[in-house]
């Protein structure tokens, strides 16, 4: 089922804030990652903007697509934007190298290559 340009549109604000997380995590340990404060909050910022991007696309695009964590997602979105005192790094260190390329690898088959 061909997605609908919005949703093109926000499949393609999740994949290339993926990548930007990714491309900034690569060969960072969690202890490196930790004392960067820098480097911490970028990644923050990009999985919120995974989220926001996720919880736009449509019911429909959602369900047609249950290989990606949709509620998961904005979920952690919702933490990111709503509860920044209570963030567990290592669980956002996890996210990002464990999940992050996951999600990756489904939004690439979505979207058509820029």
């Amino acid at each position: 089922m061909p997605l609908e340009e919005r949703d093109a549109a926000y499949l393609w604000d999740m994949l290339s804030a993926a990548r930007e997380v990714q491309g900034m995590l690569r060969g960072i340990s969690l202890d490196q990652f930790e004392s960067e404060l820098t480097v911490m909050r970028a990644t923050e910022r990009c999985i919120e903007i995974i989220g926001e991007a996720a919880r736009r696309v449509s019911k429909t695009a959602q369900l047609s697509h249950i290989d990606i964590p949709w509620s998961d997602l904005i979920g952690q979105r919702n933490i990111l934007a709503h509860e920044y005192g209570q963030i567990d790094y290592e669980l956002l260190f996890k996210t990002a190298t464990e999940d992050v390329p996951q999600l990756i690898e489904i939004l690439e088959r979505l979207v058509p290559a820029k």
